[in-house]
């Protein structure tokens, strides 16, 4: 069988969607964390019991910058070891409903630190890469490796490699795409651009998330002609264009067309192309997971952690 690292599905997203929040806060889930804790836990554990093995914890929006711009500053170990102890609870609880052949990853996560899908507002390289070290010594001592997700620029991308290797971690990283079907990150920087410049960096996955499946279809032929392990894991939205900065994921609505059923068929032929790291984002749900998981049994992949 070919083994798969199988990720977890949109879990910043489904936290918030189960939070009693009448409206989104600028923080996201980690607003929904300090407030409602029990609801990561269950969907952590949710994600696990689907097939996820490999599970992101809940600290998308805790980088330094945001934090300190909604007040949240002076908590930002706090924050970061609170999104631990939650998936370590989980992995705890859904250990003890699946018995002793259970092996989960807990992945470390290096968002954008200003803003998703936006450049224009992105750190110098120098900024960028300290920020990131402060997030990795949050998150090294818990974490069994690190995922550098939602890149939309190269320079924030490399700032995330450097601050990696620094501290002597893999490098998985994953970019975000503009849903034009152009080929080109959300900055305008090209794939093939990306692909040379953080290549040459030195890679141990290089990734696609939180881009409408027909997006990553098209760029897909382009991670695969690099000779880098690859893999993707989209969103299923109608479009990100009215999350600006400083908005919130309210002004943002699901695809319904994007079924369990239609989500695995986009997946599987993901697999069939060569990507071995494959999961979800933003809209997909446990019970896309789920299906995924069994569908790509079915054909004869392997689930499996990544490190």
């Amino acid at each position: 069988m070919t083994a798969v690292s199988f990720l977890d599905g949109g879990l910043g997203q489904e936290i918030n969607k189960r939070s009693e929040r009448s409206n989104s806060h600028k923080l996201w889930s980690v607003q929904v964390m300090f407030e409602e804790p029990e609801i990561v836990v269950a969907v952590h554990k949710e994600f696990i019991l689907a097939g996820s093995r490999v599970v992101t914890a809940n600290n998308y929006t805790a980088t330094p910058f945001r934090l300190a711009e909604y007040g949240l500053g002076d908590k930002f170990y706090e924050t970061h070891q609170l999104s631990m102890e939650l998936v370590e609870r989980a992995i705890v609880e859904a250990s003890e409903e699946c018995g002793d052949n259970f092996n989960v990853n807990i992945a470390g996560c290096l968002p954008p630190l200003t803003a998703s899908y936006g450049s224009a507002l992105a750190l110098g390289e120098t900024e960028a890469y300290n920020h990131y070290q402060n997030l990795i010594e949050a998150q090294e001592n818990y974490v069994d490796v690190f995922l550098v997700e939602t890149v939309s620029n190269i320079k924030e991308g490399k700032a995330a490699i450097a601050a990696l290797k620094a501290a002597g971690e893999k490098c998985f990283i994953s970019l975000t795409m503009s849903d034009d079907l152009s080929n080109n990150l959300r900055s305008g920087e090209t794939l093939a651009q990306a692909i040379d410049i953080l290549g040459a960096e030195g890679l141990d996955g290089l990734c696609l998330n939180c881009s409408q499946p027909e997006t990553i279809d098209e760029a897909l032929p382009l991670l695969k002609a690099s000779g880098i392990r690859f893999g993707a894991y989209a969103n299923a939205f109608e479009s990100v264009e009215a999350l600006t900065p400083k908005s919130t994921v309210d002004s943002l609505a699901a695809r319904h067309d994007i079924t369990i059923a239609a989500y695995a068929s986009y997946a599987l032929r993901w697999a069939a192309e060569g990507a071995t790291i494959i999961g979800g984002c933003c809209e997909i749900s446990p019970a896309h997971i789920a299906f995924l998981h069994d569908a790509l049994c079915s054909a004869g992949y392997e689930p499996t952690s990544l490190v």
